[in-house]
């Protein structure tokens, strides 16, 4: 693939954008060439490229980019990140950015940040995961593990779910995902934000266990926090501390470099009660050469009486 072919592609793909989050080129799956580096969303009134790492065709990039931003006239600022840079830097490169702008998904919003922090508060590749835990919610006291910005909260209590507790570390991120409770004029009367280092913070979540949909994303490494290859066994293994007697739970791993008997592996050892349902497909706008260094969603249950 060459520029101009890229150019093509983008001009394809959208004809199809609406005001929901869509991806427009995914590189990161290395079936487009050289282009293993470079992402392009279509978020709201924001066309917004990710540069993962410094390449020579970078000047080009920007300014195909510009060009594609004016023919389609669909957005009202072209954002460039350099994910490769100290701080991952983004830029307005062309327009002005809109003063609200959201990741718009299902009919959802969300809140997002372009300019001050290395992630922009949503992950797209989510989507049919966020999907699930919706159709699952209904009556159900879910927890969400490593819950970030709190979308797949938001997507549990549009479900229907009867309670929600969302744990992370950093307060931050859940100030936001309360502020995207609000924003969907859904009541947070029964949801919980944790600010706590889950590794050390297991009574606190019992207390508002048992829980029937739990879900586990984590990064693959926080230095400091966590380490999938060594701390993700430390929460399977404390599942049936908290876990109602029938339970689902959704277990995300995005690191390429683990595939998905390294999840399965560790419920066989350490919650052998869950049986392994399936794994989630990912979206067709994010392809992959290699399925397994792609996202890994799996489903688990421990009680087979449950319908999925």
């Amino acid at each position: 693939m060459n520029l101009d072919d890229l150019k093509r592609l983008l001009h394809t793909n959208a004809a199809t954008v609406t005001e929901e989050y869509t991806r427009l080129f995914h590189g990161r799956g290395n079936t487009y060439g050289g282009y293993r580096f470079l992402t392009i969303d279509s978020v709201d009134k924001v066309l917004f490229a990710v540069l993962f790492d410094a390449d020579e065709q970078e000047d080009a990039i920007v300014s195909m980019l510009r060009d594609f931003f004016y023919a389609e006239d669909k957005w009202k600022a072209l954002i460039v990140q350099q994910r490769y840079l100290p701080a991952s830097p983004s830029t307005t490169i062309e327009g002005e950015l809109p003063q609200k702008t959201f990741a718009i998904e299902n009919g959802l919003k969300y809140h997002i940040n372009f300019l001050n922090a290395q992630n922009i508060g949503f992950f797209p590749d989510m989507k049919l995961g966020r999907e699930f835990v919706r159709r699952n919610a209904s009556g159900k006291n879910v927890l969400n593990l490593f819950s970030y910005t709190c979308s797949f909260s938001v997507v549990a209590i549009a479900g229907g779910a009867m309670a929600v507790t969302n744990v992370d570390m950093n307060k931050n991120v859940l100030s936001m995902g309360r502020e995207n409770h609000r924003l969907n004029g859904l009541d947070t009367k029964n949801v919980e934000f944790m600010p706590y280092n889950i590794l050390k913070s297991w009574s606190r979540i019992r207390k508002s266990g048992p829980y029937d949909l739990i879900i586990i994303d984590p990064p693959s490494f926080q230095k400091g926090s966590f380490a999938a290859t060594s701390d993700y066994a430390k929460i399977i293994r404390r599942l049936h501390e908290f876990t109602a007697e029938e339970c689902i739970v959704l277990s995300a791993l995005n690191a390429p470099e683990l595939d998905s008997e390294f999840i399965k592996n560790l419920f066989r050892e350490n919650a052998p009660e869950f049986q392994y349902i399936e794994r989630l497909e990912n979206l067709e706008s994010f392809p992959e050469i290699e399925e397994e260094r792609s996202l890994k969603n799996l489903v688990f249950q421990k009680s087979a009486s449950i319908a999925l």
